[in-house]
């Protein structure tokens, strides 16, 4: 038997009720009769707003919709009308709809227990410290924020209002990943881990460009259901051009996280949590293809993390790029793809040489992992074998992801990733791009959270300051 039919079979029973649930499409959500839903009482759903009704905002939309649990009660997008917002438009076309979120919170703020936040990365966090700051709880997309700063005033806020409920979108935190990883952990089977390989191969949006180019791309004509005031949010200088909007904001520094932003949470969060990694105390960049505006072609970063508690040092190496593959241990079998991946905006998830995924090293064993709710398996197949018997059980989730942020806001349960523990996550990540950016070697203090060794790094940490207008959301 290979070691991907035993993690199959095995973990068939466990799984097979999360992946009925997480096949459902958004686009089957629309072709839905209400009758298809069980709908709680009006009087026991939660009242939410929408921010970002496109693309992945309307995916979580949906997904929210489909547990019966919310009144949806607002829309609000910066380019309200456009053709990725339709299908949400349609489902709801009696709900009102705002271009600028302040104004929202202005008129709706006393009918909104929550909101999601499914917009580019640079701009959750203006609109999650607003929402915050009005006792509004939040479901925000991965990762958290841009800056480390950013995600810093985030965890403070989410201190500051305790009975606000946070939630960030690695949705495979309530899969069976989530679960079993917690569970070998527990049972000592996870232990002593000493290096951790993550790789995301498969193309991205800018593989291809010019990586000479030296400024941004030309200004263009500017849709007119857009809101291009509002869309850049607290950043400055950056005039309208196609190559911003709709994903391609994920392309650049300024705007977006790059691959490591937009995986990493997928596949490192388990790992992150359960092995209490922390922040990195240092940060290595071999790059390929780098560019001051956009991300690199590819990526090799290595995160130094010290020993904790009676766990030994670890690395943790992430690979991104077509072609920059990792080794791959003796046995490793074939690589899977988690069929229950959201697709992109531009369509299906394209192949890679290699899938998504991650390779725990341990002293005694070996784990194989793909990403968001893949489990892991052992390898080789014959360890995988002899230990089998021993496996500890694995429970079922009681809850997906969605599921779990409504039944955290009506006091039911609690999220499985709050900002306290999807921060200094986020925060990882956004280390490496400043490593990415500056392609340099980073030291990090972990206790005063400054680099050590770069003031421009350092500086960094915060960035630029907010455009006029803006301010107020970066105090706690």
């Amino acid at each position: 038997m290979s070691t991907n039919e035993f993690s199959r079979r095995h973990f068939l029973k466990q799984t097979m009720m999360l992946s009925a649930v997480a096949a459902l499409s958004p686009g089957i959500l629309m072709g839905m009769n209400k009758g298809d839903i069980k709908f709680a009482n009006p009087n026991e759903r939660v009242n939410l707003a929408c921010i970002g009704i496109g693309n992945r905002g309307g995916e979580i939309i949906a997904d929210l919709y489909k547990t019966g649990l919310v009144n949806i009660v607002a829309l609000c997008d910066v380019d309200m009308g456009a053709a990725q917002t339709l299908a949400i438009l349609k489902q709801f076309p009696d709900v009102p709809r705002f271009q600028d979120f302040r104004k929202m919170f202005d008129k709706m703020g006393n009918q909104i227990d929550a909101v999601t936040v499914g917009v580019p990365d640079f701009s959750h966090f203006p609109i999650t410290m607003m929402a915050m700051g009005l006792g509004k709880h939040v479901y925000v997309e991965k990762p958290m924020a841009r800056t480390f700063n950013e995600v810093e005033l985030m965890m403070k806020a989410a201190k500051k209002y305790p009975k606000v409920v946070t939630q960030m979108g690695n949705q495979g935190h309530s899969e069976a990943n989530y679960f079993q990883f917690k569970a070998w952990k527990e049972a000592g089977l996870i232990k002593d881990v000493t290096s951790i390989t993550a790789h995301m191969n498969s193309p991205r949006r800018w593989h291809g460009w010019d990586t000479k180019m030296s400024s941004f791309p030309a200004a263009e004509t500017l849709p007119s259901s857009l809101d291009w005031d509002i869309w850049q949010m607290a950043t400055t200088g950056h005039n309208y051009n196609k190559d911003f909007v709709n994903g391609q904001w994920r392309c650049w520094f300024d705007f977006g996280m790059g691959a490591l932003g937009d995986w990493g949470a997928h596949i490192l969060d388990t790992s992150h949590e359960f092995l209490d990694l922390g922040l990195p105390y240092q940060i290595n960049p071999v790059l390929t293809g780098h560019n001051d505006l956009f991300y690199p072609t590819a990526t090799t970063l290595t995160f130094k993390f010290p020993k904790r508690g009676d766990m030994p040092a670890l690395d943790v190496n992430w690979y991104d790029g077509i072609n920059n593959l990792p080794p791959i241990p003796k046995g490793y079998g074939v690589s899977g793809l988690d069929p229950n991946i959201p697709a992109p905006s531009t369509g299906a998830i394209a192949p890679a040489k290699l899938n998504p995924g991650k390779i725990i090293y341990s002293k005694e064993l070996t784990f194989k992992g793909g990403s968001h709710g893949s489990t892991l398996s052992i390898i080789p197949a014959d360890k995988a074998m002899a230990l089998a018997s021993s496996l500890p059980e694995v429970p079922l989730s009681p809850s997906n992801h969605f599921k779990n942020f409504l039944q955290a806001c009506k006091g039911e349960e609690k999220t499985r990733s709050p900002f306290a523990i999807a921060g200094p996550l986020s925060q990882v990540f956004c280390l490496g791009v400043l490593a990415q950016k500056l392609n340099t070697n980073l030291e990090f203090d972990r206790k005063k959270k400054v680099v050590t060794n770069h003031k421009v790094a350092n500086a960094l940490l915060v960035g630029p300051p907010p455009r006029k207008g803006w301010e107020q959301y970066y105090k706690v």
